[in-house]
């Protein structure tokens, strides 16, 4: 019988390897062989580093195998190892080729208790699958504005107040309908399933949303019941599953024709389609309004326009616009005459001027007042008035006037002459002082 491994050959015998090419070799050989696994065990030799990562052992009563928790699986884990805890984790073998050493690397973390529900989780997974409920090409669309809805939840839980005020507060005005169950526990899954076999009995139901918030795997676990996902899968509308959180799956989510990631989530989707119609109310709205606005501002400019127009035609208008005419020229015709009567009122005064001075009564009185000047400065001129202002005439015995003192000779007899009369007077000397004599 030949026991050569087909999917890798068997060592070659005569080679001589290095231990970083044997590390390798087995690697690949653990890694392609065994590959991804769930493995069950107990948790010991934990080391959290400060970088994050998780470092421990799984063992059981028969062995033990290393174990690797990156950071970043490690941020993702609802459950953390812990040193004695009994846990399943899901991972890959590899080889740490600096150590030769093999260990499985930790994708997901479950206590083994929950391990146990995700095998089974898994199991049922594949089985449905297999029968094509999960399968795309069966779902149906959810309608966009439902205005009858039905949701299957408790009556008192948190995750119905939540659907219900996000629902107000987005505006959605339809109708809604609970239908009450138990959503955790033993009895849960027979109360959903008559739930939703009521719920299918309902006329004018648009969509049928089903779910819960947030809890364990075996508190949401109900959601995996087997005749529940079928029951969901077969129902006669579109249905919406909605339960946990983000992170949580069920197999009704997956038979479901759309799966909330929380009742809130699916409240935002039933309403989305009225929020989404009343914004777009809101801006055809507002346009019409603005195209009212401008319609009527143009008929408003066209009435205006014509009402103007009107006015101008008809004979009030016609009667004003008569008066106004006659009042512009009336008052043309008082500032021509203004202007008229001043502009001949100036050349009158102008000729006027112009007569008075070619008037002989005129020119003789000017004539006669220059004559009367020159009277005046030749009086102001004369001997006499000279005389007057305290002046005197020295004349030579002849009777000429004397101008200067070298006119005179010492001894002369010269006369001189006031206002009122003349003193002969003789030279004594050229200098300043004379010698008044009288006549004999």
């Amino acid at each position: 019988m030949d026991t050569t491994n087909d999917l890798e050959p068997s060592l070659d015998s005569e080679r001589v390897w290095s231990v970083a090419e044997l590390n390798d070799r087995i690697k690949r050989l653990l890694e392609g062989g065994i590959g991804q696994c769930w493995v069950r065990g107990e948790v010991s030799n934990l080391r959290r580093q400060a970088s994050g990562h998780n470092y421990f052992s799984l063992k059981d009563s028969q062995g033990q195998i290393r174990a690797v928790l990156f950071r970043g699986d490690a941020s993702r884990q609802e459950t953390l190892p812990e040193d004695g805890a009994q846990i399943v984790v899901f991972g890959e073998v590899s080889v740490y080729g600096p150590q030769g050493s093999y260990q499985i690397i930790v994708r997901h973390v479950m206590l083994d208790g929950a391990g146990q529900l995700r095998l089974e989780f898994d199991r049922l997974k594949k089985k449905l699958a297999d029968e094509g409920l999960f399968d795309e090409n069966r779902k149906r669309r959810i309608p966009q504005m439902p205005e009858k809805i039905g949701i299957v939840t408790s009556p008192t839980g948190a995750a119905l107040k939540d659907f219900i005020s996000i629902l107000q507060r987005r505006g959605w005005c339809g109708k809604l309908l609970v239908l009450p169950a138990k959503v955790q526990g033993d009895e849960a899954p027979d109360e959903l399933i008559a739930a939703l076999r009521a719920a299918s009995e309902l006329k004018d139901l648009d969509l049928l949303v089903i779910g819960r918030g947030g809890g364990s795997v075996e508190d949401l676990w109900a959601f995996n019941d087997e005749a529940l996902v079928r029951e969901v899968a077969a129902f006669p509308g579109p249905v919406i599953s909605a339960v946990g959180h983000q992170i949580d799956f069920t197999l009704a989510d997956f038979a479901a024709d759309l799966r909330a990631e929380t009742p809130s989530a699916a409240a935002e989707i039933v309403s989305h389609g009225f929020l989404e119609s009343r914004e777009r109310w809101r801006r055809c709205q507002d346009g019409f309004t603005e195209v009212m606005d401008r319609a009527l501002e143009t008929r408003s400019s066209e009435i205006r326009f014509l009402t103007e127009k009107l006015r101008a035609a008809s004979p009030v208008s016609l009667v004003e616009n008569l008066s106004l005419r006659v009042d512009d020229f009336s008052n043309r015709l008082a500032n021509y005459l203004r202007s008229t009567s001043s502009q001949v009122r100036d050349r009158l005064e102008t000729y006027e001027r112009r007569f008075t001075l070619v008037d002989p009564a005129n020119r003789l009185r000017l004539e006669r007042t220059k004559l009367d000047a020159l009277d005046k400065r030749l009086r102001s001129g004369s001997l006499e008035s000279t005389l007057r202002r305290g002046f005197t005439l020295v004349s030579d015995p002849d009777g000429r006037p004397v101008s200067s003192i070298q006119g005179l000779q010492v001894g002369e007899e010269v006369k001189t002459r006031f206002v009122d009369g003349e003193v002969p007077m003789r030279v004594m000397d050229k200098g300043s002082s004379s010698e008044q004599t009288g006549s004999q």
